[in-house]
């Protein structure tokens, strides 16, 4: 930039700024001298003069982003940073500058993601505050500092996705795949508080294989396992997308059907029932199953359990190899 193109008020102006930015410069290395000014970052410091709309800055901010100091436009404009910010962060960011300056917020502190020049994203800290104040009191200055977190998030995301791993690998029974007896409580917790806010009809159904016990003691634990995680497999592929499986314990399943009255529950399940007796399973005639359905009518979680575990046991009494329901 050439002084000598400017206007006078062109001039004024770039003093006015000048001055204001040597006040703070000096201010900041009265505060590092009396090792009270907290601010360090890999970034360094900014500077935003309101009036003109001119920000100063440590060159490493746009370095970071991949662009040469000769890529930089001369005067740099608030709007320039802001223009690279992420579609998703744009709102927050404005809105946090905007509520330190009316004064609803003590500092201005975000995160943000901001372009860099090959088109990815980089996440900053940023932290500011106003400095200085024109003779109405309105800010005129403000002086922040600014942080490269990238690494720090895509580290938390990692974690985040890590834990994400563990807590499904935590729902989940290590033999069929399905839902553990802790994840099928839990989501039987959540369909009970759903059916009542909205009253839309919710049963479940408990499925025990026949005779397993007699089939691990003649074909051994391994035949067993396998049997069971062909039951799974029937299961899972006869119910609704909307439905949830599990292994309640041992040689038992749970199925919970949203949104299902009793009769819906029991075709379903009758239609489970029928495709285990007709799966074959090496070197026996067929495993079948028994179970009971009831649906929810406001009693309590252990209540329901116990509603299509006593029909589940009719259903073994009667014969086995049949679905009874509660009425």
């Amino acid at each position: 930039m050439k002084y000598s193109d400017l206007s006078k008020e062109q001039l004024l102006a770039k003093i006015e700024g000048l001055e204001m930015l040597t006040r703070q410069l000096l201010d900041e290395k009265e505060q590092e001298a009396k090792l009270a000014f907290a601010w360090t970052g890999n970034l360094g410091h900014w500077y935003w003069n309101v009036k003109t709309n001119e920000v100063t800055f440590n060159p490493l901010k746009t370095r970071t982003l991949g662009y040469g100091d000769s890529e930089v436009p001369e005067p740099v404009t608030y709007q320039f940073f802001t223009d690279m910010l992420h579609p998703e962060d744009l709102e927050n960011t404005m809105d946090a500058m905007r509520r330190h300056l009316y004064g609803k917020a003590g500092i201005y502190e975000v995160e943000y993601r901001i372009r860099a020049k090959d088109g990815t994203y980089k996440w900053f800290y940023d932290r500011g505050k106003i400095t200085q104040r024109d003779e109405k009191g309105k800010p005129s200055f403000l002086a922040g500092i600014v942080f490269d977190i990238t690494d720090k998030k895509e580290a938390l995301f990692r974690l985040e996705k890590d834990n994400l791993a563990l807590s499904e690998m935590a729902a989940v029974d290590g033999l069929t795949g399905l839902y553990n007896h802790r994840a099928l409580i839990e989501r039987l917790k959540a369909e009970i508080y759903e059916a009542d806010r909205t009253g839309s009809p919710l049963s479940i159904a408990m499925l025990d294989a026949d005779n397993f016990k007699q089939l691990n003691d003649t074909q051994g634990h391994v035949f067993g396992d396998q049997v069971l995680v062909n039951i799974a497999g029937a299961i899972t592929g006869s119910v609704r997308n909307t439905d949830y499986v599990g292994r309640y314990g041992g040689e038992e399943f749970m199925v919970i059907f949203p949104n299902a009255p009793l009769s819906m529950a029991w075709k379903i399940s009758e239609r489970i029932r029928q495709g285990v007796a007709s799966h074959p399973h090496a070197g026996l005639a067929r495993v079948t199953l028994s179970g009971g359905v009831a649906q929810y009518n406001g009693e309590t979680l252990t209540e329901l359990v116990q509603l299509a575990d006593a029909q589940l046991y009719r259903a073994k009494a009667e014969g086995k190899n049949r679905i009874m329901l509660s009425v």
